[in-house]
C-alpha cells in the first residue's frame, strides 16, 4: 500500500509523479551543495562563472562575497554594479529580482517562499520579491515573500521586512516600519570594487 506523507492512500498513477519529484529534489539538493562549496573559493570571477552556469542572471560589475547561498538559483536575477555580502541567502523558489547598484550587506536573508500555516498539508506559499535600484540593505536583514523594496530605500540592520517599502524610505525594526527618508532622490553613484579575497 502506497501512502503520501500525510498517510493518504495513493494509486500507482499518483505515486509515480511523487517518486520522480523526490529524485528531482535529490538532484537539486546535490546541485545546491556544489554551489555552496563554490562560496569557499576566494575569487569573485570564478564564483560568478559557477553562479551563471547554474542559472543566476548577473549584471555587469556585480559581485558576490564568499559563502553566498541560493535556493533554486535559476530564478535569481541581479542587475549591474550590485554587491552581495558574505553569507547572504537568496531564495529563488519564486522570482527574485535585484536591481542595479544595490548594496546587500552580510548575512542578509531574502525569502520568497514560506509555509502556509493554515493549510492541511503545511504547503508552500511562493511570492516574487523585487528590490529596486540603489537600495541599501543592512546586515542581518530578513526580507519575506511578496515584498517590493522601492528605488533608493534603506533597510536598517536586523530589520524584518514583511511589507512593501516605499522609494527612498528608511525602514528599521521588527517588523520594519518607516523611520526616515533618504535625502538624495537622484542617486548616480557606483559601488566600489569588491575586496579581492572576500
Amino acid at each position: 500500500m502506497l501512502q503520501d506523507r500525510m498517510g493518504n492512500k495513493l494509486t500507482a498513477g499518483q505515486a509515480i509523479p511523487k517518486i520522480l519529484n523526490r529524485f528531482y529534489n535529490y538532484f537539486l539538493d546535490f546541485e545546491l551543495m556544489l554551489v555552496r562549496w563554490t562560496g569557499y573559493i576566494p575569487l569573485h570571477f570564478f564564483r560568478k562563472i559557477i553562479y551563471r552556469i547554474v542559472g543566476v542572471k548577473i549584471g555587469e560589475g556585480s559581485t558576490f562575497h564568499m559563502w553566498t547561498n541560493f535556493y533554486l538559483p535559476k530564478n535569481v536575477e541581479i542587475g549591474k554594479d550590485t554587491i552581495v555580502g558574505a553569507r547572504a541567502f537568496l531564495d529563488g523558489r519564486a522570482s527574485l529580482k535585484i536591481g542595479d547598484h544595490v548594496d546587500i550587506a552580510s548575512e542578509v536573508m531574502i525569502y520568497n517562499s514560506e509555509h502556509d500555516i493554515d493549510s492541511d498539508d503545511f504547503g508552500p506559499i511562493e511570492e516574487t520579491v523585487e528590490i529596486g535600484d540603489y537600495v541599501f540593505i543592512g546586515p542581518r536583514v530578513i526580507i519575506l515573500p511578496g515584498v517590493r523594496i522601492g528605488k533608493g530605500a534603506v533597510v536598517g540592520a536586523g530589520a524584518v521586512v514583511t511589507k512593501d517599502v516605499p522609494e527612498f524610505a528608511v525602514v528599521g525594526g521588527v517588523p520594519a516600519r518607516v523611520i526616515g527618508e533618504r535625502a538624495n532622490k537622484d542617486p548616480k553613484y557606483k559601488l566600489g570594487r569588491a575586496r579581492l579575497f572576500q
